[in-house]
């Protein structure tokens, strides 16, 4: 379980009305439909789109449940269908949902364009799950409606009830895969004039949409015309390029961003100035941890070290404690609680380090930041609503160091990768000022892969690979696997492999520290790959980059509308032997050319061929993300596309090998 740092800001303010209509929660309330629409032939927002929603509608409450609060959408949506595509597109429906979100009271139809309905039946909704990009899994809701054909106007409406609600923020969604003439909300603010603030909303990346007052004390913003999104390989979070609005309360209280972030770092200060404060046994701890250490560098890591492996992190799987004893943990209220108890949250564990780090003479802070996971935080948005996380900030000589040992399985000296390269507000009792996490260089996040192959005369490739991962790619790889058994972990992994390699057979799997602190996340197998050599005649053509076989090329498209984003400098270090079949002989051993981007990225390739033990060697190395360099305007996307164009055919290179001829 990854560790949850990204909570919005909790407040008791709820500004979405504990009352609704009655309407809207009946399966069977739909809309009158326009004759005109059925029989309509052309779009409306994109001429060429095979189907278009022509509308999308929302509307919210927030009701209480044992003295929480949580967030009910109800969500309705009609669509005109064009083409065969359009069919195949959206016929079939798939409601994503997080395991702190439930989908119920499902209700669909199919409008045929001679007045004909037919209902979607109950039984005829499943439950299953996704796997997404990066091994993520997302729950889905799925459903075929019945009867879809070019003409037809499916609709269908649902319930969705957000259970980690917190009142006072909501994103409202305006993009869809669709296009949609009209999205359309409805939301009843608090109506309370003592409070000396009123509802806002805050529009990113689309066009302005006020608020209209409704009947009822409700009001509704919209936004029309809204084109399809469609999603583009190594792009920005999708909050970064969507339409979307933020609705929050605030005081109506115009602030410079100086004044209003450096009142934030004041009051945040006060606010944890306690829990970084050690006590007694926090200071002999600290002693007894850094020793003989004499560096800043050695001292703090012992302290990292310590917080890592000495005090239990009872929300991470790492640490194996059960739900009943985290059910039963003791909530810790200072530094002092933890180190006594020996265990602790995410939070708990990055304070103790404070503590101890202030107790060794070092000048500790509390550091808010943002997730640049979900959007790019810009200081002139006068509003904590996106310092979503924090880690902890420590002066060593005039630079500001960043530390999270409470994150599970983030190296010494690196943060997870939302939080490095942001602004981080470090938290003061004089004046906040906002420093930059720096970056990890492609050598700390490494992918070094080793194949010994042999080659069979049919073609047939088989041997033993062993895959390992360090920094954010350990860290992903982790976070993805932990949650599963190991039947699901080696199915996860198998399914990876025959992605690219359909006719692949995988034995003695070994997936190995998946939840380990320290050690890199390996995989070892056995593999056998038939017709991975083409024969032709007395030919064998082989790719010797076997980790890139099968592997598409990273930009598809001629042209983008996005920019391209990765998420972390990285690096990778490819070591494949094949062993040739009796008889034959190296024909042609050109290897592929050098390539380099001065510090951004390099890329090299060195092939042989042993003689005496019939074996080809192939070495690879390649790193991207020097300097920074990690986000590109979409203006400089056919050079980004060209460079990764080139190293995919050189990663495609073949060599030949020849049978010999026969002895006189």
């Amino acid at each position: 379980m990854v560790k949850i740092k990204y909570a919005l800001l909790a407040s008791g303010i709820f500004f979405l009305s504990l009352t609704f209509g009655a309407s809207v929660s009946r399966s069977d309330d739909w809309k009158p439909v326009d004759p005109a629409e059925l029989q309509s032939k052309t779009p409306v927002v994109e001429r060429d789109a095979d189907a278009e929603a022509i509308f999308w509608e929302v509307r919210v409450q927030d009701e209480f449940d044992g003295g929480s609060v949580r967030t009910i959408l109800w969500h309705y949506i009609r669509i005109k269908i064009y083409t065969d595509r359009g069919r195949e597109l959206h016929g079939n429906v798939d409601i994503e949902f997080t395991k702190s979100t439930k989908i119920d009271n499902i209700a669909a139809r199919t409008i045929k364009s001679d007045g004909k309905i037919l209902d979607l039946e109950k039984k005829d909704v499943f439950e299953r799950t996704l796997a997404k990009a990066g091994g993520r899994k997302i729950n889905v809701k799925s459903f075929a409606l019945p009867g879809v054909e070019p003409g037809t106007i499916i609709e269908y409406r649902w319930k969705e009830t957000r259970n980690d609600s917190l009142a006072q923020y909501m994103r409202l969604e305006f993009q869809r895969d669709i296009p949609i003439r009209l999205v359309k909300y409805y939301i009843k603010p608090l109506d309370m004039p003592s409070l000396p603030f009123g509802m806002k909303g805050q529009t990113f990346h689309g066009q302005t949409t006020p608020m209209v007052k409704e009947k009822d004390g409700f009001v509704s913003t919209t936004m029309t015309n809204v084109p399809a999104f469609h999603e583009e390989p190594r792009m920005p979070p999708q909050h970064e390029v969507r339409p979307w609005m933020l609705i929050f309360y605030a005081e109506d209280k115009k602030q410079p961003p100086d004044k209003y972030w450096s009142e934030y770092a004041k009051d945040k200060f006060d606010q944890y100035k306690g829990s970084l404060k050690p006590n007694d046994d926090v200071k002999r701890a600290a002693a007894a941890t850094i020793g003989d250490a004499t560096t800043p560098d050695q001292k703090l890591a012992r302290i990292f070290e310590f917080c890592r492996t000495k005090i239990k992190n009872i929300n991470s799987v790492a640490s194996g404690v059960s739900a009943e004893q985290r059910e039963k943990a003791k909530e810790n209220k200072n530094p002092g609680d933890t180190l006594k108890r020996g265990q602790g949250d995410a939070e708990d564990i990055d304070m103790l380090f404070g503590a101890m780090a202030a107790a060794s003479g070092f000048d500790v802070r509390f550091a808010k930041m943002p997730n640049r996971g979900d959007v790019f935080f810009s200081p002139d948005f006068t509003n904590p609503y996106f310092l979503t996380t924090y880690d902890i900030a420590v002066r060593v000589g005039d630079k500001w160091l960043f530390f999270d040992p409470g994150s599970p399985y983030i190296p010494y000296g690196m943060l997870n990768w939302q939080e490095e390269g942001v602004r981080a507000l470090i938290c003061d009792p004089k004046e906040g000022t906002f420093v930059s996490t720096p970056l990890s260089t492609p050598d700390k996040s490494k992918i070094t892969r080793v194949a010994k192959l042999r080659l069979s005369e049919d073609g047939t490739l088989e041997g033993d690979v062993h895959i390992q991962y360090t920094g954010h790619e350990s860290v992903s790889m982790k976070r993805a696997y932990e949650d599963d058994s190991p039947a699901e972990r080696e199915k996860t992994l198998t399914e990876s492999v025959k992605g690219r390699m359909s006719t692949a057979e995988l034995s003695n799997i070994r997936i190995e520290n998946v939840t380990d602190q320290e050690k890199p996340f390996t995989f070892d197998y056995n593999i056998k790959v038939p017709g991975y050599a083409q024969r032709t005649g007395k030919r064998l053509f082989v790719q010797p980059e076997f980790f890139q076989y099968g592997v598409a090329a990273m930009f598809p498209t001629s042209e983008r509308k996005y920019p391209v984003y990765f998420s972390f400098p990285w690096s990778e270090d490819d070591t494949v032997s094949i062993e040739v079949p009796n008889g034959y002989e190296l024909d042609h051993a050109d290897a592929p050319g050098p390539l380099s981007a001065g510090a951004v990225c390099a890329y090299d390739v060195k092939i042989n061929f042993n003689s005496a033990t019939r074996t080809i060697g192939y070495k690879r190395t390649f790193f991207f993300g020097g300097s920074n360099s990690i986000l590109y305007p979409a203006t400089s996307y056919s050079q980004v596309k060209q460079l990764f164009d080139v190293l995919h055919e050189r990663d495609t290179h073949t060599i030949t090998l020849k049978q010999a001829a026969a002895p006189q």
